[in-house]
Formats: structure tokens, C-alpha cells, sequence
């Protein structure tokens, strides 16, 4: 169990799957830029978020900006909508995330999603098997179905992210197609801090080169000897 102290922010799950450096760039090095991707998924919060705090609609209740943690995960954050269905005499979660674009290939979503379910789970007692992603791109709901899978994945991502924190060390960079659409490209230096690229290299020819009418960026990390 965590204190209080611990707690890590629900959000840092979906940064530590997409890349470990991005994520300890933001959560040990304090580090944070904004691109155009950014800025319109926190727009798209922002009206997941508009409405009162609290309504009904027919035997649904809905919450927005509900705070949610986990002291067994150690998690904290607030969730964009949760849903309280009527079922068997009680009201049952169904947490829902907004997110910009359209589903992706790999599970990060689906992990930050199940941590709330999670958290859900520890605060109201009661299990939530079921929730949803809402993509922009597609202005639709996706059902996200909490499985063991999904729920092992989930707390292994919660443990690899308090390790990733605990060690104070940020990774190498590497350079991957994935990193034209971070944030923090022009931060995280991919080609000057990649495992095979020398910093010092990578600076010396940018402040040697600066000016040259022909130069067209810092020598490839190939060129290193």
C-alpha cells in the first residue's frame, strides 16, 4: 500500500507506455511543452468537463471530474465522465475518457482507462467490469471491457511507472517515427542523446555549423567514431 506521498498521476500510465524517456522527462525531470495534439486533447477534456458536476438522465447518473485514487497502486487523478447505471437495486461505475484522434494499435488508453476502473473499485467497493473510450476523430464511444488481461497489464504498468519515478534516471533517447508527434521532440534531443550519439558531438558540430549556408542539421549519430 502507498501513502498519500506516492501517489503518481493516472495520465503518467499513458506516458510510460508510449515512451519511458517522455515519461520521465515529465515526472522525474519536471519537464512539459505543449504541440498542437496536446492542445486539443486537453480541449477535448475541458468539454467532457462542461455541465454540472452531478446530473441524471433517466436511471443513469453522471459525474464529471470525479477525483479518483489507489492506494494499493498507488494513483491519483480525475476521471472525464463516470456513468452510475442502475443495476440489481444499486448504481454500478462505467468510467468513460475522452480522447483526441481514433483508437489506437497498442493499449495505452485501454490501461489508463482500467486504472480508473481500479481506483473505482478500491473507493466505492464494488467491481466495474465495463467502461469506454470516446475518440474525437470518430465522435463515438468504444467499449472497453476490464478482463484479467487487461487488468495485469494495468497494475504491471502502475509498478514499472513507481520503479521508473523511485530511480530518478530519465532514459537514452531512440529515435522512433513516434517521436514527430511528442511534444517534447525539441526537449528530449533523440538525435544527440540516443544510445549510440555522443552529446558532446552532437553540440560541438550544431555550434561549429551554425550559420554555414549549406548546413542542414547536427552530423548523424552514424558519424560517430
Amino acid at each position: 500500500m502507498f501513502t498519500e506521498d506516492d501517489l503518481l498521476p493516472i495520465s503518467a500510465l499513458q506516458h510510460l507506455l508510449f515512451c519511458e524517456r517522455q515519461c520521465a522527462l515529465i515526472h522525474i525531470e519536471g519537464l512539459w511543452a505543449e504541440n498542437r495534439l496536446t492542445v486539443e486533447g486537453k480541449h477535448l477534456h475541458e468539454k467532457a468537463h462542461e455541465g454540472p458536476s452531478c446530473e441524471r438522465q433517466g436511471d443513469v447518473k453522471i459525474t464529471r471530474g470525479l477525483a479518483l485514487r489507489s492506494f494499493r497502486l498507488g494513483l491519483f487523478g480525475k476521471a472525464d465522465v463516470v456513468e452510475f447505471h442502475a443495476a440489481g437495486g444499486a448504481h454500478r461505475p462505467f468510467p468513460v475518457e475522452y480522447k483526441r484522434g481514433k483508437p489506437k494499435p497498442h493499449d495505452a488508453d485501454r490501461v489508463q482507462l482500467c486504472a480508473q476502473a481500479l481506483c473505482l473499485e478500491e473507493m466505492l467497493g464494488m467491481e466495474v467490469p465495463r467502461g469506454a473510450l470516446f475518440y474525437g476523430k470518430k465522435r463515438r464511444r468504444f467499449d472497453a471491457e476490464f478482463n484479467a488481461s487487461l487488468r495485469s497489464a494495468t497494475e504491471s504498468a502502475a509498478k514499472r511507472l513507481h520503479q521508473l519515478v523511485a530511480s530518478g534516471e530519465t532514459p537514452r533517447a531512440r529515435r522512433e517515427p513516434k517521436c514527430e508527434r511528442c511534444s517534447l521532440l525539441h526537449l528530449c534531443l533523440p538525435e544527440g542523446t540516443g544510445p549510440d550519439c555522443s552529446p558532446a558531438r552532437y553540440l560541438a558540430d550544431g555550434l561549429r555549423l551554425v550559420g554555414a549556408p549549406s548546413w542542414s542539421g547536427p552530423a548523424s549519430c552514424k558519424d560517430e567514431p
